[in-house]
């Protein structure tokens, strides 16, 4: 029976965290790099949220300029 494809995603996110966990414990600075990357991407996903939701407001409010 071939798995179902949400069972496959959450196997894959699982399987992602393993992987960044060994890295972010890695040598050196690489959990640095590895919290310096994700607060960016956690960042830029606000921001670009934020003005979709603007844009999408802005789509249905009533503004007779």
């Amino acid at each position: 029976m071939e798995p179902m494809p949400l069972n496959v995603i959450v196997d894959n996110i699982l399987e992602m965290n393993e992987l960044f966990m060994d890295v972010a414990t890695g040598d050196g600075l690489a959990g640095l790099l590895v919290l310096v990357g994700s607060l960016l991407v956690v960042f830029s996903i606000a921001v670009f949220g934020l003005l979709t939701l603007g844009a999408v407001g802005s789509l249905f409010s009533s503004n007779s300029i």
